[in-house]
């Protein structure tokens, strides 16, 4: 075989080489773009329910907020009935009745916490008092009711707590 043959026959694999290798480039290329497109359609898809998840979640607030406003309503004619009658005593047991009940359907219930252990969970203490006898950290006063909503705070009780008095020697 002659040197002009072999350099003929290498040119030749080169050509069909980089032939192959431009096919290739071609291909992974329409793949790039395909999965790129794709790519940007999931980001798209994820925008929009991004803002309908927005939406519902304000449309939610906005219904919670509608219903909780309409109990309130209820309540402020109960009370301007309560003012305007000659005994405002009646008018306002009905009231408080009418909290109660819209309190046990919402579940919600005060937190006990007169002579109990002073619970930095359920409690916020206001101050301490010195006593001479019983136990420490109970609470003797309470300043304001705490409530519960099932097994979740709402709002802590403000207690005012025991402390032992110092024995001076």
């Amino acid at each position: 075989m002659s040197t002009t043959q072999s350099t003929g026959k290498k040119k030749g694999e080169c050509k069909k080489s980089i032939a192959s290798l431009e096919k290739q480039i071609t291909q992974l290329k329409k793949e790039l773009q395909e999965k790129n497109e794709k790519l940007l359609r999931s980001c798209a898809d994820f925008q929009n329910y991004q803002k309908r998840m927005e939406k519902e979640v304000q449309a939610v607030k906005e219904e919670t907020k509608n219903i909780y406003l309409s109990e309130l309503l209820d309540l402020t004619e109960l009370l301007k009935k309560a003012y305007e009658d000659h005994e405002p005593k009646k008018g306002l047991e009905l009231m408080l009745k009418n909290i109660e009940q819209f309190f046990a359907k919402e579940c919600i219930s005060p937190i006990d916490c007169m002579g109990k252990k002073f619970d930095h969970h359920l409690h916020h203490a206001i101050t301490t008092i010195e006593k001479d006898d019983g136990e420490d950290d109970i609470v003797v006063e309470e300043v304001k009711k705490g409530y519960l909503v099932r097994d979740k705070l709402l709002r802590p009780a403000h207690v005012i707590v025991a402390k032992k008095k110092e024995q001076k020697e």
